[in-house]
């Protein structure tokens, strides 16, 4: 597994190369936002560990830029910033998780492990077709009508769980347990997030709220008025 570190703290940065390479990574580095963007846009990596605060250019609109080049593989965004906007910030830039700091080496190769497990997993499933939608997990990709979309690692989890169950309502204990996993501290409000961003990602309003309960893909999108 090749693995991009983007990290201006020099002690920081050393330390974690030398755990990376130990657990088996192979590992390039960046010391700054505008270095670890071309080094993202240039080669081909599993996944990208990104801090936030960075200088030239911060860690927020690095992650924009990697997103918006269509470069889709799993990021782990390390931050300072533990509030609740600043979070929904970071996971609508396209995040697919967020680390805060200080954190436990054992915590980090754990997400690691989780991400790139979800990757590897969704290469070997077929392409699913439900309301109109139709998700391709091999290139991340999702198809309505002549229009395609790339979501991030959560967002296809996400979707995917809910085309799979198509009509029929999934509860938000579900939904945490199969795309947060069960040992997460996430609460049900990143649910509700990143059905937010479905839904306006992919112009869509058939994803529908249970109240109290949890979500369901209605089944014929095309009958779905956009108000």
């Amino acid at each position: 597994m090749k693995l991009l570190l983007v990290e201006d703290n020099l002690k920081l940065l050393d330390s974690l190369t030398h755990i990376l390479k130990k657990s088996g990574y192979i590992v390039d580095t960046a010391t700054d936002g505008k270095a670890g963007a071309e080094l993202a846009s240039l080669e081909v990596y599993d996944i990208i560990i990104l801090d936030r605060m960075l200088p030239y250019q911060d860690g927020l609109s690095v992650l924009k830029e990697i997103r918006e080049q269509g470069i889709n593989i799993p990021i782990l965004f390390l931050t300072a910033r533990d509030s609740p906007d600043e979070r929904a910030e970071g996971l609508y830039a396209g995040a697919d998780d967020y680390l805060i700091k200080p954190f436990a080496i054992s915590e980090l190769l754990a997400r690691l492990r989780v991400l790139i497990r979800r990757k590897t997993t969704r290469s070997l499933e077929p392409v699913i077709n439900a309301a109109g939608l139709t998700l391709d997990p091999f290139h991340n990709q999702v198809t309505k009508g002549e229009k395609k979309f790339h979501l991030t690692s959560k967002e296809l989890l996400l979707l995917e769980l809910l085309m799979l169950n198509c009509g029929q309502v999934v509860t938000r204990e579900s939904i945490m347990a199969k795309v947060w996993g069960y040992n997460s501290d996430s609460s049900f409000a990143s649910i509700d997030t990143y059905v937010h961003f479905l839904r306006k990602k992919l112009d869509i309003s058939n994803i529908k709220t249970v109240r109290g309960i949890g979500y369901y893909l209605q089944k014929d999108e095309e009958n779905v008025l956009h108000g």
